[in-house]
């Protein structure tokens, strides 16, 4: 039991939320501590900027040159009765030590910085700078300073620590006895409190998870009846009612996903299929001419380029068809509509597969009355969707049969028929013969398209907010039909 509540996410939540408030208590702890001493140094500094020039103006650091010895050694005197805090350095011009008030052995460093105190008289003491302190080069110190100058050369610096060893120890005593003691007082009153309001409100919210949670594991062992009770309108429970919503999609398209995962092992195959054949060919001649290189006549190498070139534009006409088809799915194409002429567009159409269809023994008719109205769609996408089933027509027709493409007027409409005279469709392909890399059994053995040509039409029509209609008859031929609305021009 213990150990499943350390597993629990009641446990987890509570540890984090505990650790995030001891280290906020600790942080607020460091910074009321921090910003103390820093209001107090910049305070301190403000109150003392002009101390370094009243010794300056006081005593004389340099007669002809050279460290007043006596007369700092008065003034050190003076200032530790005065204000043992503070400590006071005489400076030459680089920052070495020339004379101070402390013993020896308590200076580790012989020099001071000169570039805080050159940021200190540039600021006239309004900006907190913090200097080097010779007593322990780890802690910087405010201080005040001054320039030492005879006939406007500058001779060395008087520098005031305004904090030192002995305000140091007080500070200390006084932090720990009273601005600590009574700041972790309150801070741990204050954790407490918001400890326990915090584990309060962990426990009723995961309460709510716990239900939840043996609902989905219910519904993840087969009881697929099972849902979320639903009792407020909080996010816990919108993700309830997010959980009812999917669980009831899912119980009612299981049956539909593996239908998709089937067509989509479907198409992987096709896919695999028409690829492998034309590379199989462009890899099976192109060997060839690298093996027969020096014997082949002129006119065998250029049957096997003919026939590698073809292999190439087949598989760059399905790789062009499959992303055009891709783009339709995701409705990332769609129509630009303007009024165009239908028999115009399938005039200019059949005329440039008549030699495809004169190599093939097929004819090509066209019945289009005159004084038809202007249709209303995207005439590229028309095109692309007329050339497919006009393509399909001519492959599946014998030599020597008939294509008919004709345009006509029902009411509103404008209706465009494709017919042929062809193999025909079996009557149990014809609800199937729209989806990708579909073939009818009777057109299998035809050479030439990959299943894409009707599926993109189809997809071209519901772009437009139509549909296409299909009728066969095995070896009599196939008839498909779509209309367009007529322009309002």
């Amino acid at each position: 039991m213990l150990r499943e509540f350390f597993r629990s996410l009641y446990w987890k939540l509570s540890a984090v939320y505990l650790v995030l408030l001891l280290l906020v208590g600790a942080a607020y702890t460091y910074l009321t501590l921090f910003s103390s001493e820093m209001y107090f140094a910049e305070t301190s500094q403000r109150i003392n900027a002009s101390l370094a020039r009243h010794i300056v103006e006081e005593i004389q650091p340099f007669i002809d040159g050279q460290p007043n010895f006596k007369g700092m050694e008065t003034l050190f005197h003076n200032v530790m009765v005065v204000n043992p805090s503070v400590e006071v350095y005489l400076l030459d011009g680089q920052g070495n030590l020339l004379a101070f008030d402390a013993p020896n052995k308590k200076v580790k460093v012989p020099f001071v910085s000169l570039d805080p105190i050159k940021e200190f008289l540039a600021s006239e003491g309004k900006k907190l700078v913090l200097g080097d302190n010779p007593r322990d080069i780890h802690t910087p110190k405010v201080f005040s300073a001054a320039p030492v100058t005879m006939n406007g050369m500058v001779y060395g610096y008087i520098y005031v620590i305004l904090g030192g060893e002995e305000y140091d120890s007080i500070a200390d005593r006084i932090r720990v006895s009273y601005i600590l003691a009574l700041g972790l007082r309150g801070l741990l009153l204050s954790l407490i409190a918001a400890a326990v309001i915090g584990l309060v409100a962990l426990a009723f919210v995961t309460k709510k998870l716990r239900r939840m949670t043996k609902t989905v594991m219910a519904f993840k062992e087969g009881d697929y009846g099972r849902r979320v009770l639903v009792a407020s309108h909080d996010e816990l429970d919108a993700l309830g009612a997010a959980f009812n919503d999917m669980a009831q999609t899912i119980q009612q398209n299981v049956e539909g996903l593996n239908k998709a995962d089937a067509l989509r092992r479907e198409i992987i195959a096709n896919v695999s299929h028409d690829l492998r054949t034309p590379l199989a060919s462009m890899q099976g001649y192109i060997e060839t001419v690298l093996m027969k290189n020096k014997t082949l006549t002129e006119d065998e190498r250029h049957d096997y380029l003919r026939t590698i070139l073809s292999s190439t534009e087949r598989l760059s006409r399905l790789v062009q068809e499959l992303f055009e088809l891709s783009k339709l799915e995701a409705k990332q194409i769609q129509p630009h509509l303007e009024p165009f002429s239908m028999p115009e567009l399938v005039n200019d159409l059949t005329a440039k597969f008549v030699p495809q269809a004169q190599k093939t023994g097929v004819t090509i008719a066209v019945e289009v009355p005159k004084g038809l109205p202007l249709v209303s769609g995207d005439i590229g996408m028309i095109e692309r969707a007329m050339q497919n089933l006009l393509e399909n027509a001519i492959r599946y027709t014998p030599h020597g049969g008939k294509v008919t493409v004709a345009v006509e007027q029902r009411n509103s409409k404008i209706q465009t028929r494709v017919e042929d005279t062809g193999v025909g469709i079996p009557e149990k392909d014809l609800p199937l013969i729209f989806n990708r890399f579909y073939r009818a059994r009777m057109r299998e053995t035809s050479s030439g398209g990959a299943g894409l040509g009707l599926a993109i039409t189809k997809k071209i029509l519901e772009a437009h907010g139509e549909s296409i209609e299909v009728e066969s008859r095995v070896n009599e031929g196939t008839k498909f039909v779509f209309n367009l609305p007529v322009a309002n021009v």
